[in-house]
């Protein structure tokens, strides 16, 4: 009984290199620090250590030794083996570090409408680039409509996987709102029109253009430039004209307002043609060294008034007398004629006709 005990405590016994009892190999475990990140990723450094365990016999291990990684990189492979008696078992793991933002590309939808200006709605997007980890997420594209601003800006910003952000924006010159153009006058001259205008301070330029143009033109460009006047001249008696009269700002936009005019030789109002129910004011062109002026009213072929006023202008009267008899302002066409008159008006020193017009009693 004594010697079948001692063989059974040598077989038994460990051997060398563990216990003959031991089934399973090593377990092993990583030990990261920090720890291992929800993502899978890392933004820094991080020191890889291996825990392992087999408490039944003694082992051995390769690339088992703690290392730190602080390098970017898609995915590092890294493989921890160990032995014991019980067996060979082996654990492996990727490190991932992206420790670099996105690359944030911003898009504005078009170009600049005029002179590095935008004049209605602008939409930027945003897009990144990531070699890393990858692009997960960008800011939504921005609509911008406004406030009037020369440093405009729109800000986005994109984010990776690792959780690395960036943000980027686009500044630009944006105005939406077009200048302003108020108290639109206009003179008639003989064959010429003289328009006026005032504008706001931010108006660049103000373009008249003209219809009918001129050599045949359905319309012209009249007036490119920076006054409040311009004298359109080379005008037909009787010919309706129409002005387009534009602010333009830096942005391009435009206000714009309409004049039209009736264009007159040296008699200009009533202007040719023109239907009145009132009594008109007769306005012709002032003659240089004329004393006086000789008007002639004409209804029916039948001349039916002559006044000598002194001045360019002469107020006609629903009633008058001319030659002994009694006139009034029926409806009807009126033909009118003036010339200039110098010295004494008993002298009839006469200068050519100055010019003839109509206009029409509607009563």
């Amino acid at each position: 009984m004594i010697v079948n005990a001692l063989a059974v405590m040598f077989i038994l016994a460990p051997s060398a290199g563990g216990s003959p009892n031991d089934a399973s190999p090593p377990v092993i475990t990583p030990v990261y620090s920090p720890s291992f990140p929800s993502t899978g990723w890392y933004r820094g450094n991080v020191t890889l250590n291996w825990s392992i365990s087999d408490p039944e016999s003694s082992w051995t291990s390769s690339g088992c030794d703690a290392k730190t990684y602080s390098a970017d990189t898609p995915g590092t492979k890294v493989t921890c083996s160990a032995s014991s008696a019980g067996g060979d078992t082996s654990s492996s793991v990727w490190i991932r570090i992206d420790k670099t933002a996105p690359t944030v590309t911003v898009t504005p939808s078009r170009v600049a409408d005029a002179d590095g200006w935008y004049n209605h709605a602008l939409t930027v997007g945003f897009s990144a680039t990531d070699l890393t980890s990858g692009v997960v997420a960008c800011s939504p594209a921005v609509q911008y409509t406004g406030p009037d601003n020369a440093s405009a800006t729109v800000s986005g910003s994109c984010s990776d996987t690792a959780g690395n952000t960036a943000a980027a924006a686009l500044s630009f010159k944006y105005d939406g709102t077009p200048p302003t153009l108020f108290a639109l006058s206009k003179k008639l001259g003989n064959r010429s029109a003289q328009l006026a205008w005032r504008k706001s301070s931010d108006t660049a330029v103000i373009e008249v253009a003209r219809a009918p143009g001129r050599a045949g033109a359905g319309e012209t460009v009249v007036y490119r430039g920076n006054e409040t006047m311009f004298r359109d001249s080379g005008l037909i008696v009787g010919r309706t004209y129409e002005y387009r009269i534009a602010g333009i700002d830096m942005a391009s936009n435009r206000a714009e307002q309409k004049l039209d005019i009736v264009a007159t030789g040296a008699l200009l109002t009533p202007a040719p043609g023109a239907r009145v129910k009132a009594p008109p004011y007769l306005v012709w062109t002032a003659v240089k060294k004329a004393t006086y002026y000789n008007v002639q009213l004409v209804r029916g072929g039948k001349k039916v008034l002559s006044a000598w006023p002194s001045r360019p202008g002469f107020r006609l009267r629903r009633t008058w007398s001319y030659n002994g008899r009694r006139y009034r302002l029926r409806p009807g066409m009126y033909r009118w004629y003036v010339w200039p008159g110098r010295g004494k008006i008993t002298a009839s020193r006469y200068g050519g006709l100055l010019g003839s017009s109509t206009f029409v009693v509607t009563g």
